[in-house]
């Protein structure tokens, strides 16, 4: 098996091709920024088979490329994890028209696009698994994190069509992590490196309507990556369809 992971250069997508790799899967990381070389380097070097691949997910021509290079130099694809994604925040009254646009390309084109190309392999083989990493966001509303919300319950909602339609072949299903410790979540702190913060996410926000966590902790992105892997593997064999909120119970299960 071969697994395909975009936005694989840092965060969660990272974490997620570290694992597959660790499992001793091959695996190819798709990513915008250079900083994909780096990561896979570092795969490498604890002893992992990995191809970096540098091309946007917006851009349907450069995915369907490097799934093709993926194929012709690590492997058929057997796994796919979209895991690109963008956050722009603010208000809805307050945001640009552009914030909305590009989280809807990045976070739901990108699965579009990922989808289409690997799904169409898969189906020929008639074999695979994908899933997709949106967010708890998307089925909980969030004061100003309505472009991501947004673009991420679509995502939820494609990669769900998508496993009715690559039935019985295919699986298709979605991850929804809450709080994660990574570049992203961090971006939207006052002081990044103030760890203090993080007392304050995990207790909430009540001016925000924002529930605490009552796991008391903020996940790791391997904690993430781990479910990723289960859904990806044969141990979730009739899974499919379902999203699995990852977020230490912040959304009381909703």
């Amino acid at each position: 098996m071969t697994a395909f992971v975009t936005g694989a250069a840092q965060g969660i997508g990272a974490a997620v091709a570290a694992a597959f790799a660790r499992a001793g899967t091959p695996v190819a990381l798709l990513d915008r920024d250079e900083g994909v070389e780096v990561t896979t380097e570092k795969i490498r070097a604890d002893g992992g088979t990995a191809l970096a691949l540098v091309a946007d997910v917006t851009d349907p021509a450069a995915v369907e490329a490097a799934v093709d290079r993926a194929e012709a130099e690590v492997g058929p694809i057997a796994a796919l994890a979209n895991v690109a994604g963008v956050l722009r925040t603010g208000g809805v009254l307050d945001l640009p028209d552009t914030a909305l646009a590009e989280s809807l390309a990045v976070n739901t084109t990108g699965v579009w696009n990922a989808g289409r190309a690997v799904g169409r392999r898969m189906l020929a083989r008639r074999a695979g698994s994908i899933v997709t990493v949106a967010s708890n966001a998307a089925v909980t509303p969030r004061t100003g994190m309505a472009a991501y919300s947004a673009s991420k319950a679509a995502a939820v909602a494609l990669t769900r069509a998508l496993g009715l339609e690559l039935a019985p072949h295919v699986r298709c299903n979605v991850v929804c992590p809450g709080s994660t410790d990574t570049p992203m979540l961090r971006g939207m702190w006052a002081d990044p490196a103030d760890e203090s913060t993080k007392d304050r996410v995990i207790a909430g926000t009540p001016a925000e309507y924002r529930l605490g966590i009552p796991l008391q902790r903020i996940a790791d992105p391997a904690d993430v990556a781990a479910v990723v892997l289960f859904l990806a593997s044969d141990a979730s064999r009739h899974v499919t369809m379902q999203s699995l909120t990852v977020d230490g119970g912040a959304t009381l299960g909703t």
